[in-house]
């Protein structure tokens, strides 16, 4: 691929990098990459994304703008409160990055329709605020073998992993092998109930952003099999290795999962 001068100049900090370089840019611009949510985490995840030169960003939110996500959902402004989050989150994207195709799915993720919106994209990112949603996310990326790189955030903590259970590997555990079901309704409080910090969304959102390209470029350690767990008020972050489960319902040796009707 031949950059043209535009291109050279937007993204010549990435071409200095030796593990980059020209043949990493030009993955990015081909990749497409699917966000689940506009909210703390799809905020920075979707900045960074645009302004690294993904070429094709998805973006699934069925929300509109609120005065209380202004707190950490930085791709919003005052301007957009009662606006979609997703025609918002286009309008910043491409005042960041004009080059780039935005696909905006106005809807919530079920049973029905995430197959074919999930589809045709390379790496699926999970920013969502719910449980049904980030099992319901693991599952159609295991199905449709795609890579997942999915984070959490509540009150001053925060979580991160890749999944590919898709391929064969005893480091390339899925969502269940860590956290086997839901747990029961009510017993996790969400960020509206609990709180969370909003620099938080901003930390997470980019180690997240960072796992994204990186699993388009192939460079360095994945973070399949680690699950990262982060204490901001201790400044701590723990880096816990996980298994493939052999006896996971979804991904195991004898799976009790094999579709999606149980969403149904």
């Amino acid at each position: 691929m031949t950059f043209n001068e535009e291109q050279l100049n937007r993204y010549a900090r990435h071409i200095l990098l030796p593990e980059v370089g020209g043949i990493g840019q030009e993955k990015l611009l081909k990749a497409k990459v699917l966000v689940v949510g506009a909210g703390g985490l799809g905020a920075p995840v979707l900045m960074y994304l645009a302004a690294a030169g993904v070429g094709t960003i998805g973006l699934v939110d069925d929300d509109h703008v609120d005065l209380s996500n202004l707190q950490r959902q930085i791709i919003h402004n005052t301007n957009s409160i009662d606006h979609p989050k997703v025609e918002s989150a286009k309008e910043r994207l491409l005042a960041i990055n004009p080059h780039l195709d935005i696909m905006t799915y106005q809807t919530r993720l079920n049973a029905k329709n995430v197959m074919d919106i999930i589809q045709d994209y390379d790496v699926i990112a999970d920013g969502t605020d719910n449980f049904n949603s980030r099992f319901l996310l693991n599952d159609a990326c295991y199905f449709a073998k795609k890579t997942l790189v999915s984070a959490a955030i509540l009150r001053f903590d925060g979580q991160l992993s890749t999944y590919k259970a898709h391929e064969d590997g005893d480091d390339k555990p899925c969502y269940r092998c860590i956290f086997r079901e839901p747990p029961p309704e009510g017993q996790v409080p969400t960020c509206s109930q609990a709180g969370v910090l909003g620099a938080i969304c901003g930390t997470m959102g980019s180690l997240q952003a960072t796992e994204i390209l990186k699993e388009i470029m192939n460079i360095g350690q994945s973070m399949s099999g680690t699950l990262m767990i982060y204490d901001a008020l201790h400044n701590e972050f723990r880096n816990v290795k996980v298994k493939r489960d052999s006896g996971c319902p979804l991904c195991g040796t004898r799976p009790t999962i094999t579709d999606l009707s149980i969403y149904q």
